[in-house]
């Protein structure tokens, strides 16, 4: 099973990252953060084995941190240095305990070490899930097929069109935006892939 959410991790600097990213369950009580390599997720946890797995309804957030926007207020943890979003609705504080090593993604097993709640949940909204395939689709332009990009985004703007709200209209209006811009900038990108037969194995959301 993977769960979306967006991970904050620190250099060893103390500079914090944020990035969404599919955490991996492991067994009770664990995660596996698998970031790419190379990314600034991998270079902090080598540095600083700990992280923060934010769980957020406002999709601005995930569509953000692929656009551009990163810079997201940010509180203090109770047991971790990586700080958790302020506008999280719940978080939990993770602490490596071993590390899978891998060329392309090095699986980080994590402990997690504490909980805590901030805001209810309020049920669930199809822009907001919309959002997230959208961001997906983003963070894979370069492999996948033009035509499959647009026809995926065909349809989940139906779902925006829908159901958002404001705060959903904007994230997608920045992923539509996002997808324009890197077909202009490469206008014959991936036009004659071939729609791959197999998914990328555990391969959501994972940015630098």
């Amino acid at each position: 099973m993977i769960r979306e959410c967006v991970v904050t991790t620190v250099s060893a600097n103390g500079r914090p990252h944020i990035a969404p990213l599919g955490l991996i369950a492991a067994d009770e009580g664990r995660w596996i953060v698998a970031p790419n390599a190379p990314s600034t997720m991998l270079e902090n946890l080598r540095a600083v084995p700990q992280a923060v797995a934010n769980h957020v309804t406002d999709v601005r957030i995930i569509a953000g941190c692929l656009t551009g926007r990163r810079h997201w207020p940010l509180l203090a943890c109770s047991h971790v240095l990586p700080p958790r979003l302020a506008g999280a609705l719940t978080h939990e504080e993770l602490v490596v305990e071993r590390v899978l090593t891998d060329a392309q993604r090095p699986r980080f097993v994590c402990r997690v070490v504490q909980r805590e709640s901030h805001a209810p949940f309020e049920g669930f909204n199809r822009a907001q899930a919309a959002v997230v395939e959208a961001a997906i689709l983003v963070s894979r332009l370069h492999l996948l097929p033009r035509a499959r990009v647009a026809q995926d985004m065909d349809v989940l703007r139906i779902m925006v069109a829908e159901t958002a709200g404001e705060a959903e209209q904007t994230a997608w209006d920045w992923l539509d935006q996002a997808v324009k811009d890197f077909y202009a900038s490469s206008p014959t990108a991936n036009a004659g892939a071939q729609a791959a037969t197999q998914p990328v194995a555990n391969a959501p959301i994972a940015l630098s």
